[in-house]
């Protein structure tokens, strides 16, 4: 049987209490300016609620690989949403009198996590120290909760847990691709196939159809012994054109290739390519068939962009968005670069759902669970 993941709305009591509330703040940064903030954008809802119900709210994140950059930038566009304060260092003893002092609808922003090492370890010292600021904790951090981290793992043993309404709304959302409306499409794009293996193996059980697009494509054609030129491709272990026996997968009919002679690039049909060229995108035939797919479909599920979009080859996955934008499916984007991209088209809201994680989503998606919100089951249990 499984338990029930605890939610923000149970907490009683709440008013003058201390809540330690993770969320993920690893926005992309350009020259220490936010550059895209929709991560941030989806955390208000749930601060916005514990600031309304007078709680005093410590919020901590990370922000990038290692301790290199700090959270300020996220801090300055907070507070023309709401009044947030910031402590630079959480190892301080200064911390711990900012959050004494906190009034109650307070709310305060600790500098990066990885300022210290023992986050990502989880190191049970540091996740009691962190768990030693507040009275509640929780987590609504979904992009990270596939992480085993002091901040969404260890810190659980030690406070009351809840998760938040971003993360709510994640599971909501990406449950419906595991008990799919048929038909459904799944549109697997992007890189790094020993990654996207896991979620092909498994919507190859449930879905109907699935267009392989991106570097993963490519993986396809070599398999199939057609010529690549210099076009990206993965390095795996995996035999691939056994899949496409099983008859749900579909593959670029053209595709757009650039060489020294097109560096704009140029249409091609899968066969006629020579080894000077490079594949960076999907033709106009292919997502004229998908277009005809989409028309049928009640599900799609797409990660991961299907050309070399950071090259300026972004032209297919665009055509497709725009084309989902006009079906009455249910539609779901798996987060990373993908999300990015509808950002940009400002077409968010014709879109079903967008999932604030990467490798998070894909993790929940293949397995149906995440280790940050496991913990929070766990503690659950302990009551």
């Amino acid at each position: 049987m499984n338990t029930r993941i605890p939610s923000i709305k149970e907490i009683k009591n709440i008013k003058g209490k201390k809540i330690i509330l993770r969320l993920d703040f690893n926005v992309p940064l350009n020259n220490g300016k936010i550059s895209e903030t929709m991560r941030i954008d989806r955390a208000l809802p749930t601060i916005e609620y514990l600031v309304k119900k007078k709680a005093r709210v410590i919020i901590i994140s990370h922000i990038g690989k290692d301790a290199s950059s700090s959270l300020k930038p996220v801090v300055n566009y907070l507070n023309r949403k709401i009044k947030v304060g910031f402590v630079p260092d959480f190892r301080k003893e200064n911390a711990r009198k900012v959050v004494d002092r906190l009034p109650e609808g307070g709310v305060v922003v600790f500098e990066n996590l990885r300022l210290d090492e023992r986050e990502t370890s989880n190191d049970s010292v540091f996740a009691k120290y962190l768990a030693s600021f507040g009275d509640i904790y929780i987590n609504d951090a979904f992009a990270v909760s596939h992480r085993a981290h002091a901040s969404t793992v260890g810190i659980t043993k030690y406070l009351p847990s809840y998760i938040g309404f971003l993360i709510e709304d994640e599971l909501k959302n990406l449950s419906l691709a595991l008990s799919p409306k048929h038909p459904f499409l799944f549109i697997l794009g992007g890189a790094k196939f020993e990654t996207k293996m896991p979620l092909l193996k498994k919507f190859m059980k449930s879905a109907d159809h699935i267009f392989i697009g991106g570097v993963l494509a490519n993986d396809f054609f070599r398999d199939r012994g057609f010529v690549t030129g210099k076009s990206f491709v993965d390095t795996y272990d995996f035999k691939l054109t056994p899949l496409l026996k099983k008859g749900k997968i579909i593959l670029p009919k053209d595709v757009i290739v650039t060489n020294a002679t097109h560096k704009k690039g140029i249409v091609k049909e899968i066969g006629a390519l020579t080894s000077e060229d490079s594949i960076v995108d999907i033709g106009p035939e292919t997502i004229k068939l998908l277009a005809l797919i989409l028309k049928k479909v009640k599900l799609i599920l797409w990660n991961g962009p299907l050309g070399y979009y950071e090259g300026g080859f972004d032209k297919g996955t665009i055509e497709l968005l725009n084309a989902i934008t006009k079906t009455k499916a249910t539609s779901l984007i798996g987060g990373g670069d993908t999300a990015v991209i509808v950002e940009k088209l400002k077409i968010k809201n014709k879109i079903s759902f967008i999932s604030t994680g990467g490798g998070a989503t894909l993790d929940y998606l293949v397995d149906g669970k995440l280790v940050g919100i496991e913990a929070v089951k766990k503690c659950a249990k302990r009551k």
